[in-house]
């Protein structure tokens, strides 16, 4: 099933870096400064990798303008609303334990 525009909007975004293409422009810090800053030889500094909801048109724009597309927005998934954790593993629609408790038995 396609995810809506909405469902997409609502995901969670953080902000990615690749150290080795980023040649210090600083264009990432100008336009997205409550998110980025330099340091002092001019490379990016995260202060937040989460990209709040009304920061992510800026994100964009930043993205878009790295001139050596250093910068990415990367979407994180988030588990459905609708299954509840798992009390035996914490996780979402997982009911086996990671672990069990038999004793390691080796053929040596």
């Amino acid at each position: 099933m396609a995810m809506t525009r909405a469902q997409a909007e609502a995901q969670a975004h953080v902000l990615a870096f690749d150290f080795t293409a980023c040649d210090g422009h600083g264009l990432c810090a100008e336009l997205l400064p409550e998110l980025v800053g330099l340091d002092e030889w001019g490379y990016p500094v995260l202060h937040s990798p989460t990209v709040p909801p009304e920061l992510l048109p800026h994100a964009r724009r930043a993205v878009a303008a790295c001139p050596v597309m250093a910068l990415r927005l990367n979407r994180v998934p988030t588990p459905p609303p609708d299954r509840p954790l798992s009390r035996t593993t914490g996780t979402r629609g997982r009911t086996k334990p990671l672990l069990d408790d038999s004793p390691c038995v080796s053929d040596a």
